[in-house]
């Protein structure tokens, strides 16, 4: 008796969650999506709720195709566009944002993604686009073999501190 009332009551419920569900309004975001000659995606949603805007870039290259034992390349490379470009002297990336209000200034690496992003005054949107598109174009001649070390070990120190794991509490 006691199993068919707890199996009656798992019945109803998951009618009840069915049933809420299909009430629901669907949530929608109003977006304009572009795609130049180049193939680049670019998504554009306008929010005129506060005078912020963020920048999120997303390269569809992770970690998921590197062979064991050789790993880390995706996320040496995240670092690497970190560093410096044709336009973008070495160490300016953080300070020029930072100097014009940005915050939540970073990038990540996945098994199939990178990412960098930041949030910025709409007033500094120009000049964080202008950045972005400077690293995607100019970013090779500005690789130094010290450059390259460098940006190794610590990607290599954060491996071993645990930093490049999901869900990691260090750093």
């Amino acid at each position: 008796m006691k199993r068919e009332v707890i199996a009656l009551l798992c019945l109803l419920l998951s009618v009840a969650v069915v049933i809420s569900a299909a009430e629901k309004k669907e949530f929608k975001i109003p977006y304009e999506k572009y795609v130049p000659s180049n193939g680049m995606n670019v998504i554009l949603h306008v929010d005129r709720s506060n005078p912020i805007a963020a920048v999120y870039i997303v390269y569809h290259v992770g970690s998921g195709r590197e062979e064991k034992g050789r790993t880390g390349f995706a996320h040496l490379f995240e670092h690497l566009r970190f560093n410096e470009s044709q336009n973008v002297p070495q160490g300016q990336w953080f300070s020029r944002l930072q100097s014009a209000g940005a915050t939540n200034i970073n990038g990540s690496t996945s098994n199939d993604r990178t990412n960098y992003f930041e949030v910025i005054p709409k007033n500094a949107l120009e000049m964080a686009l202008w950045m972005e598109s400077d690293r995607m174009g100019f970013l090779l001649s500005k690789f130094t073999p010290q450059t390259f070390i460098t940006q190794q070990n610590v990607v290599q120190n954060e491996k071993r501190r645990g930093d490049n794991s999901p869900y990691s509490q260090s750093g």
